[in-house]
């Protein structure tokens, strides 16, 4: 059951980003009534985001009903791609620097980018644990079906981090494109484990067992946000940074098992 967030912190943060910017002309564009956000907004984020911005999303939509928003969850490599290549977009959360890295460097942000969260690694594994996975040296078993994500998506250069402080030659039966897909391969039984990160493994349940390791802390990924240069209404866009920025926002990201920020 997703938690809802208190609508009396949201109330107080649309207040304060109420009179930033200004509303576009353009008909087709957000609009706003009484400081009331209205119109369309769309979210790029990383794929292990999906459940909690579901969340604030349909609390923000909740306490502004002409307010539409649109995600689109995948891995970063892809969605900074598509940002750079100037796919329509308000906001991106990236599950690393490098590829907010990759959309800064093109001058699509409007400000400069928050960390807003942290993750670290863990192993999943199906219910019951068929495959006798112990720790990150069973990647390296050849007999044994594993999943990783691809090494250009964040939780596959984590992995390569994490596998080079263990001294692990890993052997993964399948890349996948985002952590989620990983995931999924896990919950199917199709792979004894897979590395995902651990807010994943708590978003699962009892779809998987998760199994911790001391190297995941060599790769603790940060997690930035920005609004994009040409969003639509930057005041939607702006209000949903700072929702995610937020005590309620930092609260909801906590309990789904993300870290805060350590700065």
């Amino acid at each position: 059951m997703r938690r809802a967030l208190p609508a009396v912190a949201v109330a107080a943060l649309l207040a304060l980003t109420a009179c930033a910017g200004s509303t576009p002309s353009d008909a087709a564009a957000p609009s706003s009534r009484d400081g009331e956000l209205t119109g369309p907004l769309t979210v790029f984020a990383a794929a292990s985001l999906t459940d909690v911005f579901t969340e604030l999303g349909d609390q923000l939509q909740a306490d502004n009903p002409g307010l539409q928003i649109t995600f689109n969850f995948a891995g970063s490599s892809a969605l900074a791609t598509q940002i750079t290549q100037g796919a329509p977009a308000d906001v991106f959360a990236s599950a690393n620097q490098s590829q907010m890295t990759v959309v800064t460097d093109a001058g699509a942000n409007a400000e400069d980018p928050t960390v807003f969260a942290e993750n670290v690694l863990e192993i999943a594994v199906p219910p019951g644990n068929p495959g006798g996975i112990t720790g990150l040296a069973d990647f390296g078993d050849p007999d044994r079906t594993l999943a990783v994500c691809a090494p250009d998506v964040p939780c596959g250069a984590a992995a390569e981090q994490v596998f080079a402080a263990a001294g692990i030659i890993a052997r993964p039966d399948t890349l996948e494109q985002d952590v989620r897909a990983a995931l999924t391969k896990v919950e199917l039984g199709e792979v004894d484990a897979a590395l995902v990160y651990a807010s994943d493994v708590q978003a699962a349940g009892d779809g998987v067992k998760g199994i911790p390791f001391p190297q995941a802390e060599e790769a603790v990924n940060e997690y930035p946000i920005c609004t994009l240069r040409g969003a639509a209404d930057p005041r939607a866009a702006q209000a949903f940074l700072d929702l995610v920025t937020s005590d309620a926002g930092q609260r909801a990201l906590v309990a789904a098992g993300f870290r805060s920020p350590s700065s």
